[in-house]
């Protein structure tokens, strides 16, 4: 048999400095890697729910009141006013138009109706809860607290909503 050619020499080579690199990775202690990995965790737990208060803290009424009509298409063109309860989480809304029949319940059987609120993102932000039969008071809630009133499940909240619901 004649000798490899060099080319193949070098592949070989190659091959087993790579195996002996991957072997001594191996045998590094795992403590290192699964500290990092504990301290992210610990970072992302504190990090993420103080995220989501902050967004939510920025919505201004009339950031609530352009989300009513892109989460129900019977809400479209009702022009919703919306002030604060509590800021980022719970406000009062009027609409200046009366639902239509597309895609809601019958006029005059809105009470205790919800519906999901949907931010300029097209992400599901959270809901309202009509409180009249006409469809004109609601009372809306953000995040979590939209989830805690029953208005949404808590899978729904922040999917994304291209295009207002139906039914």
């Amino acid at each position: 048999m004649t000798d490899p050619s060099p080319s193949l020499r070098q592949l070989g080579d190659a091959l087993h400095r790579a195996t002996r690199h991957d072997l001594r990775r191996a045998e590094v202690p795992a403590r290192p890697r699964r500290r990092r990995a504990v301290v992210a965790l610990v970072v992302a737990v504190i990090a993420i729910p103080g995220v989501a208060v902050a967004a939510n803290a920025l919505l201004s009424p009339s950031d609530v009141a352009q989300s009513i009509p892109q989460g129900t298409l019977a809400l479209l063109n009702t022009h919703p006013t919306c002030t604060t309860v509590t800021q980022g989480v719970e406000y009062d809304c009027t609409l200046h138009g009366v639902p239509s029949d597309q895609g809601g319940p019958i006029a005059g059987q809105w009470l205790g109706t919800v519906e999901p609120t949907v931010d300029a993102t097209k992400h599901v932000n959270g809901g309202c809860r009509s409180l009249n039969t006409a469809g004109t008071h609601w009372h809306c809630y953000i995040g979590q607290e939209a989830v805690r009133q029953q208005i949404i499940g808590a899978g729904f909240l922040g999917q994304y909503a291209p295009s207002p619901g139906v039914g």
